[in-house]
């Protein structure tokens, strides 16, 4: 999971006769709470201080400076208490941060899908918005790498923003995934002048204790929930033997995901197994018999099991085993399911995860 050592590029949206100003930081191991000096910045000026990285893989990185297109030199510097305290201002009083926060947690971590966050402003931002950069999104028709994370504390702010802007490419196949169900009228009402059809798929989003004790304390206070891990079934362990996956895997994983089972969505099953922690179980025949990946969001997603082997504990025991391990990690650890699905809920609610009240959105958008 480890990436190059990287700026991670925080841009602020154009809004009005606003000056866009392109702000970067180093990464921080969270998400990035910035104080900015608007002065000039001689070129024989050192730049001061190193920042403190608190993920896996602990490097320091100077502080860098961003040129405005106002010809003034920005100096930006973070601290790690300045980074925490922004991620719990945020994530501890509004549950619906936790897709922004997951992208962002693994921008700091080397950025590898090549991501940029952008805002109306900084740091007191109302609508953040998280994409790939453009050169990522080079064929129109891949909505798995064109996808947008969205967080806004102010819908009309929100609208205004993404109206005022080309921060989304409309004239693409793409998705926008957020926490928050009520920007389903902002993207419908912006999709309809650009005559876009969208679906829109809402799904039950789970966290674990860990992760609601770090970042949504309040969360576990107002409903007296348990704190520790839940046991999952027991499996039979001489058969079943705990592995990771090999992009080899892709093609199996792929036939078995419900939002797969395509070219463009093996691909990006194949970038996700190279990247991110994954596991999986595997059987006599020494293949995988159940699994567990993890996507640019920071996710667990895209977990199945051999139907031949369903009702073994299986599946339970991979979403124990990689919950734990990414908290172990200190790595934010959630996952989704539809809520027609009983069985994931009833694996989810005996591992002690906990629902969200906001729940998992999505919307599938495609030009008409």
């Amino acid at each position: 999971m480890e990436g190059a050592q990287q700026a991670l590029p925080v841009e602020t949206l154009p809004l009005g006769s606003h000056s866009s100003e392109f702000l970067r930081t180093r990464r921080t191991g969270r998400t990035c709470g910035i104080r900015k000096q608007l002065r000039p910045l001689e070129k024989s000026e050192p730049q001061r201080g190193t920042l403190p990285n608190t993920g896996p893989g602990r490097r320091d990185s100077p502080h860098a400076a961003a040129e405005g297109q106002l010809g003034v030199r920005v100096q930006l510097s973070v601290s790690a208490q300045q980074a925490g305290d922004q991620t719990n201002r945020h994530t501890s009083q509004d549950h619906s941060t936790q897709k922004v926060y997951g992208t962002v947690f693994h921008m700091n971590q080397g950025n590898p899908f090549n991501l940029k966050a952008l805002v109306d402003k900084w740091p007191d931002f109302k609508t953040v918005v998280i994409r790939p950069r453009e050169q990522e999104m080079a064929d129109d028709f891949d909505h798995y790498t064109n996808t947008y994370q969205i967080y806004s504390k102010d819908l009309n702010n929100c609208q205004e923003s993404l109206t005022t802007s080309d921060v989304i490419n409309w004239k693409q196949h793409l998705q926008i995934q957020s926490s928050q169900s009520s920007l389903n009228e902002v993207i419908q009402s912006l999709a309809a002048t650009k005559f876009v059809k969208v679906e829109h798929t809402q799904c039950i989003l789970y966290v674990t204790p860990e992760t609601a004790r770090k970042l949504l304390p309040s969360l576990l206070e107002t409903k007296n929930l348990h704190v520790g891990y839940g046991t999952p079934k027991a499996i039979n362990e001489e058969m079943f033997k705990l592995s990771s996956m090999d992009p080899t895997h892709a093609a199996l994983v792929n036939k078995f995901w419900h939002f797969g089972g395509n070219e463009r969505s093996q691909r990006f099953i194949e970038r996700c197994i190279r990247t991110f922690p994954t596991f999986c179980l595997l059987g006599p025949e020494g293949t995988p018999a159940s699994w567990s990946l993890m996507d640019q969001t920071g996710e667990i997603r895209m977990g199945a099991t051999l139907p031949e082997y369903r009702g073994h504990g299986l599946i339970s025991h991979m979403l124990a085993v990689h919950t734990r391990a990414l908290d172990q990690l200190g790595i934010p650890a959630y996952n989704h399911t539809d809520k027609a699905n009983k069985i994931i809920q009833r694996i989810s609610h005996n591992l002690h995860h906990i629902a969200i009240p906001c729940g998992w959105n999505q919307w599938n958008c495609e030009p008409l």
